[in-house]
């Protein structure tokens, strides 16, 4: 009786929330959607030059829809219960996966318990299917729902929504909201907190069903299941021993746990939890970095670069979540002075060649994440140097179309 009073006052608070959001979509003068993430204004902004035609911006959305193309010609639809292998649960509907970093040990004879080689990606990583599932569900939703919103055809809509709906959904293909399994170690332990962030792309997936709500293909009552499953995944990420190890982790872990639960708690109309994560989010800055904006925990990493572009999104992406609640985290100091622009600063000399990256780096570096951090940062403080180096140093990123229409 208990759970079904939590269950209907949760409805309630859902239903309450969407028709604030409604009346705030309905009031404006402008058709900006209210993407958590994603900004409406610039979506809004690129769909208006692409019907005044603008080379660049239709371009950019044929080079999508391409890819929306293939997604609806493969027709592949994702589960976790497409993996072979039985969570220690006995529940396939639990997610499941390993320590991409860990490996037998030569000198056992059944190689257990697994030793850890940093930044060394163990190929039997990729036996447990659930992984790349719940990545490539991401990407094609995302891919769907973007291409939906520019030609506001919905067969786009219909295959997106039909992804999220066998991902987290339907009865027979749903994960069970929980990561008790993720990032095991054989030998060791079934799972740990440090495998959550194999959900942090998951905000992805969030704004793309905000970007469906226009089509029929995804109901309101598919949207407040969509949302009472994140808030169930939010009790378990902030309430379960696996869930609290990884909110004490002190590097990117720590942060990117941040991002997912500020992120579900907005879609779930949960504030208390939004204000006390952003707060949480600012005691990280002080501990995670120097006052120069250096990130030393990255930067003992074997593959360095690419950890601190990786905290570094995050932090962005919390300021840009913290934006939704009218927290400025852009131009935010710690006590000791320390914020995001000197995290990007301390980049800037490197990624001018200036300097010569010292640290560790085992893979070749690349600048996927750094060409978005560097457009973000040229309109959060309104300087185009940012936006000029992001173009010198990758080209080819910088004309993606996801950076061509989400910004």
């Amino acid at each position: 009786m208990i759970h079904k009073t939590k269950y209907i006052a949760f409805l309630f608070t859902l239903l309450s929330l969407n028709t604030v959001l409604a009346q705030e979509v309905k009031d404006t003068p402008t058709d900006f959607t209210k993407t958590f993430v994603l900004k409406g204004e610039a979506l809004y902004r690129n769909y208006q030059l692409i019907k005044g035609n603008d080379i660049d911006k239709t371009k950019a959305l044929k080079s999508l829809l391409n890819k929306a193309d293939r997604i609806l010609k493969e027709g592949k639809l994702y589960s976790v219960m497409n993996k072979k292998q039985l969570p220690p649960s006995g529940d396939k509907h639990d997610y499941m996966s390993t320590g991409p970093y860990w490996w037998p040990d030569p000198t056992k004879p059944d190689g257990l318990p697994y030793i850890r080689k940093d930044g060394l990606r163990n190929p039997t990583y990729y036996d447990i299917s659930d992984t790349e599932e719940i990545d490539r569900m991401r990407d094609n939703t995302e891919t769907l729902a973007l291409a939906y919103y520019f030609t506001k055809e919905d067969k786009y809509a219909k295959y997106a929504s039909k992804l999220i709906q066998t991902w987290f959904l339907d009865a027979a293909t749903r994960q069970n909201p929980n990561l008790n399994f993720g990032q095991g170690i054989p030998g060791r332990n079934t799972g740990r907190g440090i495998g959550i962030i194999e959900t942090r792309g998951l905000f992805r997936v969030i704004d793309a069903a905000i970007l469906l709500q226009e089509s029929e293909s995804w109901s309101k009552k598919d949207h407040i299941a969509l949302q009472k499953w994140f808030s169930d995944y939010l009790n378990w990420l902030t309430t379960s021993p696996i869930g609290k190890d990884e909110a004490d982790e002190h590097n990117n872990h720590g942060t990117h746990y941040s991002v997912q639960v500020i992120d579900y708690a907005l879609f779930t109309g949960q504030a208390e939890i939004v204000a006390s994560e952003i707060e949480v989010f600012k005691n990280r800055m002080e501990s995670q970095l120097k006052p120069d904006g250096s990130q030393p925990f990255e930067l003992e990493r074997t593959k360095s670069w690419d950890y601190v572009n990786m905290n570094l999104d995050g932090y962005f992406l919390v300021a840009q979540l913290a934006e939704n609640s009218t927290i400025n985290l852009w131009q935010y100091e710690t006590k000791e002075g320390k914020n995001i622009k000197k995290c990007l600063d301390w980049m800037v000399p490197y990624l001018k060649k200036e300097k010569k990256w010292e640290y560790e780096q085992i893979k070749n570096i690349g600048y996927i994440e750094t060409i978005r951090l560097l457009k973000i940062a040229s309109q959060k403080y309104s300087n185009p140097d940012y936006d000029a180096l992001a173009k010198a140093i990758d080209i080819k990123t910088y004309q993606s179309e996801l950076n061509q229409l989400t910004f």
